[in-house]
């Protein structure tokens, strides 16, 4: 996928500089290859930090903490499908991603004041929270767990990765409109006996990730202290 011209990271106004990257529906070896690019860019300084925003078509990642066990459904089913399987470096365990789902990858530097993983992982959950209530759902952390929660299941995954040195990839996965059917092939994250929601699902009203994608890219800057503008 052909990337924009580079540009220096520079400060604008109280902000840091966000580039936000609009790209549709990509295959997930693409998206791979497209954080392996960015990541080494943003390492030399060629680019400021920078957020994708996608859907993918249906797959299966298994993160660093992956079960195998916790895919429950065989390679033959998985053509039958069109269901793609990974194993990723990332956090976590097995996820799904498809259709419906707004994905986020944040390739941002978090050099030197934001060294903390921890504290990064809060607040990727509060920018799902804050999208959530845009639409009128209360969604949740829980202890101990990564993601957010409504009373009827999952809404978002997150997994991430922190490159040397401090660079991230990988990030989050918003069910918006997603075919809940397909988490029933997983184990989603390794949690037993947990349901999955859809932002469609919670608010009573048909959304499609172009609706939702504003809240995003607004509450992510917020939440972060960024000046977002489109590549």
């Amino acid at each position: 996928m052909p990337m924009a011209s580079a540009r220096p990271p520079q400060e604008q106004g109280s902000g840091r500089a966000l580039d936000v990257r609009r790209l549709g529906v990509v295959p997930y070896a693409e998206g791979l290859s497209i954080q392996d690019e960015l990541i080494a860019r943003r390492r030399s300084g060629e680019i400021p930090d920078t957020l994708l925003l996608l859907e993918h078509p249906h797959v299966i990642t298994l993160g660093s903490s992956a079960d195998s066990e916790h895919v429950l459904v065989d390679e033959a089913e998985r053509k039958r499908l069109g269901l793609e399987i990974f194993e990723v470096g990332r956090g976590g365990g097995v996820t799904y991603h498809g259709p419906g789902q707004l994905v986020a990858y944040p390739i941002l530097d978090l050099k030197p004041d934001r060294k903390d993983l921890h504290a990064y992982l809060r607040d990727l959950e509060e920018v799902l929270i804050r999208v959530a209530a845009s639409h009128g759902i209360r969604a949740v952390r829980r202890p101990g767990l990564t993601g957010v929660w409504t009373d009827h299941g999952k809404l978002a995954a997150v997994g991430v990765r922190v490159s040397s040195p401090w660079i991230t990839s990988h990030g989050v996965a918003l069910n918006v409109s997603s075919d809940l059917d397909f988490f029933d092939r997983i184990v989603p994250c390794g949690i037993v006996g947990e349901g999955v929601t859809t932002m469609e699902r919670e608010s009573g009203r048909v959304l499609g990730v172009e609706a939702v994608r504003p809240a995003f890219e607004r509450s992510f800057a917020e939440v972060f202290g960024y000046e977002a503008r489109v590549a």
